[in-house]
């Protein structure tokens, strides 16, 4: 009897996450097929009574006129800097996590970087519009991938450093009796165990960039260098804002994510399993 509440439990805690997670995008969905008369009919009508898609049409138009120019070039952007900057972040996270997981006394620099981490981003913006001015990096892609780098740097080295804690020490040190160098034993051994929570890693590093607004708003003066989250908050800035076609931009931004996650299931699972465990 016990087992099947705590299985009615478990349930019915599941069931209200999704709901949570769900909700909230089925009725953006709802929102960005409606027409502004069903959008503002009091009392509210749950279901509109003609669909319409003709939104989805603009936002991936190429038309000078429609707002999918805008919407496309800020969905390239968002892209590219956030790949760009979870890359270069990926690539300098793995030698640092790998050196202050297999050399102990290094924790200062660690939580040091950590503790900047955690400093609100809004103590940052005169030093870095300063760097990134004489550096001539203003509303550029480079820039924005140097900006989220100090911020997905941090997150993920502490990420993999905790996965290398958890890997055996064996199998390492058998490949340095046998003549692998460091960097070797790192490439050849570690890497490859550590494959899950690579991809994990990388994920929640992407997304940080992905979803970041504050920098990006600041950093970037037009369609150039801005991400979607500023083109998003540029579609509201008119006296006549058409909430249907921010839930639809709304509705096709999650979709590159969605993907990622989908295509890194697997890896995305057994690292985040494997992160919650040690030995």
């Amino acid at each position: 009897m016990k087992r099947k509440i705590r299985t009615l439990l478990r349930y019915a805690a599941a069931l209200l996450v999704a709901a949570s997670i769900l909700g909230p995008m089925l009725w953006l969905f709802l929102m960005s097929v409606s027409s502004g008369s069903d959008l503002t009919r009091i009392p509210l009508e749950w279901l509109p009574r003609q669909w319409d898609f003709s939104r989805y049409a603009q936002l991936v138009s190429l038309d000078a006129d429609q707002p999918g120019a805008l919407f496309l070039h800020a969905l390239w952007n968002s892209l590219l800097v956030a790949t760009g900057a979870t890359a270069i972040s990926l690539l300098l996270a793995i030698p640092a996590a790998f050196s202050f997981s297999r050399y102990p006394g290094r924790d200062g620099w660690l939580f040091g970087s950590l503790a900047i981490y955690m400093v609100p981003p809004v103590a940052f913006v005169l030093p870095l519009y300063f760097v990134l001015q004489q550096l001539s990096l203003l509303n550029t892609h480079l820039g924005l991938v140097l900006v989220y780098c100090s911020l997905i740097l941090p997150f993920l080295t502490w990420m993999l450093k905790n996965q290398f804690d958890a890997l055996p020490l064996d199998i390492e040190q058998a490949a340095r009796l046998d003549g692998l160098r460091v960097w070797q034993v790192l490439l050849r051994i570690t890497l490859p165990l550590a494959k899950p929570v690579l991809g994990a890693s990388a994920l929640f590093g992407w997304l940080l960039a992905w979803d970041e607004f504050f920098y990006a708003l600041l950093f970037t003066s037009n369609i150039q260098a801005q991400t979607l989250p500023v083109t998003i908050a540029g579609f509201t800035a008119g006296r006549a804002t058409d909430d249907g076609l921010i839930a639809a931009v709304g509705i096709l931004a999650s979709v590159p994510p969605l993907f990622i996650a989908i295509w890194l299931q697997k890896t995305l699972v057994s690292g985040l399993a494997s992160g919650g465990s040690k030995g």
